[in-house]
């Protein structure tokens, strides 16, 4: 096939899950526009953002499931394996969030560590329990989900997002309309959807998913799972711990609701176009090993799409017609999102040469380096964010800098971890 050809064959891959991307972060949207609306919204967003904080260090683990059922999945036993091992991942990741909802186990380490108290600290105690469920039902439509994209049958992905949507603004709706708790609104709505949509992949996924594909026989050792899986978990939890770092630092500071607030709104949002990059991992997983050039090409192309639309976004009215008018935020929490908004502008450029050696690592099998990374970017977060705390520098805006701050960090890991293991290897070769 023409390099031409071979764009346009990445393409129609690409753009379901570019577009189901955009559709899973526009529930983020919708949560905290509901939110928005409930009496003192910059406490509530504030809440939400701290107890998804906590909840997506257990859940972020599974980030990477997909990939792994797509490059192991080769065989029919293989995917039954992959399928053992998400569960038994699942039920692992559970048992520390049921922990932390119980109240004498999980009020001590949530005050200590963000400084809250009475209702605030009741709520989040109560997200972690009504969420602990979603972390079985994330996990299985994450295997799900790489069993169809390994099909590539990438259509199915963003049409069964698109109907996930949907029923998460649904039950939103309908719960800020009966006047339920922001707790129970924003916790049923995603429990009640992720069950529909695994009920929907599965029956999919039955469907249009070759039990033998990729034709390799025998079935994936468990060693070889584990290696895979693992780097890439701590890889995503470091991720997921890197805002709650700076919450911890945010919390300290005189009125730190607002700032807090905007930066859960201001990060949602930059994930938009964040996550348009992070589908290039699929497309690694898929064509990566056959045509690496090909790829490459195709990621910068995209790449510099993201950055011109992400700057024109945060650059007009738009982002304030964005945030102000369909999420709903207001006042100082609105100022200060569109600040964050323009210092993420940032964020693709590195995003997109972190997930092009995140693809090597993937196609390779070799997801070591990827753990390394993570963990040294919530160094970098961690050092950044104490530093600025103490010299009274830490702002909304200069916590938005960090982030990115994070991302070269974990990067240059990446990049130089592999080259420095092999520099001493070969320093310590006889002869």
């Amino acid at each position: 096939m023409s390099p031409d050809g071979l764009q346009s064959r990445y393409w129609g891959f690409y753009w379901p899950l570019a577009l189901t991307g955009i559709v899973a972060l526009l529930a983020n949207q919708l949560q905290n526009a509901t939110l928005a609306r409930y009496p003192d919204p910059a406490r509530e967003l504030a809440t939400f953002a701290i107890a998804t904080g906590v909840f997506h260090l257990f859940d972020a683990a599974l980030i990477f499931l997909p990939q792994m059922v797509n490059v192991l999945a080769r065989s029919r036993e293989s995917a039954r394996r992959c399928l053992r091992f998400t569960v038994a991942v699942c039920l692992a990741m559970t048992v520390p969030v049921l922990l932390l909802a119980i109240p004498a186990v999980g009020r001590p380490a949530l005050r200590a560590l963000f400084h809250i108290e009475g209702e605030t600290l009741d709520a989040v105690t109560i997200y972690l329990l009504l969420l602990s469920p979603n972390i079985l039902l994330l996990g299985l439509r994450h295997y799900y989900n790489g069993r169809i994209v390994q099909s590539r049958r990438t259509g199915w992905v963003t049409a069964l997002n698109t109907v996930y949507l949907a029923i998460v603004w649904i039950l939103l709706a309908t719960g800020r309309a009966l006047g339920w708790r922001a707790t129970v609104t924003l916790a049923v709505a995603p429990l009640i959807a992720s069950a529909i949509h695994l009920a929907l992949l599965r029956t999919v996924a039955d469907r249009v998913c070759d039990p033998d594909f990729g034709g390799e026989a025998g079935a994936v050792r468990w060693a070889e799972i584990n290696a895979f899986f693992w780097p890439v978990a701590l890889t995503s939890v470091m991720f997921s711990l890197t805002r709650p770092i700076l919450y911890l630092f945010l919390a300290r500071l005189p009125n730190p609701a607002p700032v807090i607030a905007s930066m859960r709104v201001g990060f949602d949002f930059a994930m938009i176009f964040h996550n348009l990059l992070n589908q290039f991992r699929h497309l690694f997983a898929t064509f990566g090993k056959d045509d690496l050039a090909g790829v490459r090409r195709f990621m910068i192309r995209v790449t510099f799409a993201v950055i011109a639309g992400m700057a024109l976004v945060a650059a007009t009215p738009i982002s304030t017609f964005v945030l102000q008018r369909l999420i709903g935020v207001q006042g100082e929490v609105l100022r200060q999102s569109r600040h964050v908004l323009m210092a993420m502008c940032l964020l693709p450029a590195t995003v997109a040469w972190r997930n092009y050696f995140h693809g090597l690592a993937l196609v390779n099998r070799r997801t070591g380096p990827m753990g390394l990374g993570g963990l040294m970017r919530n160094l970098a977060t961690y050092a950044a964010a104490w530093a600025l705390f103490r010299w009274g520098g830490l702002t909304h805006v200069s916590a938005a800098l960090i982030l990115v701050l994070g991302f070269v960090a974990e990067t240059v890991t990446v990049i130089g971890w592999p080259r420095l293991v092999l520099r001493i290897r070969g320093a310590r070769a006889p002869g």
